[in-house]
């Protein structure tokens, strides 16, 4: 007697527990994979926008002119733009209020600058947490269906008077099919996941440093000593 070893048949023929687990980790495979689709178009349109304005910031154009263009540009710019934005909306704010003192200006928009950070920050991060789950979750997920499915054919074969590689064969090959598609869930999600997290955490550096660079020019802009190691705008 032969029997029909290929993936569908295999499916067809499992135990509904297995059919279940396979069921939801490809549901899961597909999310992870249009999650992933996304990231890598953000991520790329992030960088590129985020070039542009700091070519245009180092350019030598006008604090004034930035800030009126990132206002402008508020939802579609870099979140760069946006850091900038905020620390420029506070510094003008306070300026407004006729405050002089150094530190209180540059404290608060090094402050609505660091709030603004966390922001981009976070929608940076969407998604990587669900990355990471199935990347850690979905080789035990696809292990428990391999598990019920060697017992539910071990369960059959106890009735069987005669037991051959053949009558083991087709029950163990349908429990195993479970592990595979755990594993073929898992190592997308985590390659990617550390791509992405690598990513995230250079522009996030690339954020900060932008601060910095940023508050010391507003530093100079108010008369005060720049800060050590400052760059010149």
């Amino acid at each position: 007697m032969t029997h029909d070893f290929s993936i569908v048949s295999l499916l067809l023929n499992a135990s509904w527990v297995v059919q279940a687990v396979v069921a939801l980790l490809l549901t899961v495979s597909v999310i992870s994979w249009a999650a992933i689709f996304r990231k890598v178009f953000a991520l790329k349109r992030v960088q590129r926008l985020t070039d542009v304005f700091e070519r245009d910031f180092w350019s030598g154009a006008s604090l004034s002119e930035l800030y009126l263009a990132a206002t402008r540009n508020a939802h579609q710019g870099s979140p760069m733009e946006r850091i900038f934005a905020s620390g420029m909306r506070e510094f003008q704010k306070l300026r407004e209020r006729r405050i002089t003192d150094a530190d209180a200006l540059l404290g608060g928009a090094r402050r609505a600058m660091r709030a603004s950070y966390q922001r981009e920050v976070d929608a940076l991060e969407v998604n990587l947490s669900f990355l990471g789950s199935v990347g850690s979750v979905s080789p035990y997920v696809g292990l428990f269906g391999t598990v019920w499915g060697i017992m539910h054919a071990f369960t059959g074969l106890a009735a069987l008077t005669q037991v051959t590689l053949a009558t083991v064969a087709p029950g163990i090959a349908e429990a195993l099919v479970a592990t595979a598609i755990g594993l073929f869930a898992a190592i997308p999600a985590v390659i990617f996941y550390n791509r992405f997290a690598h990513d995230i955490d250079r522009a996030a550096n690339q954020l900060e440093t932008f601060m910095e660079e940023f508050s010391n020019i507003l530093n100079r802009s108010v008369g005060a000593t720049p800060a050590q190691g400052s760059s010149a705008h």
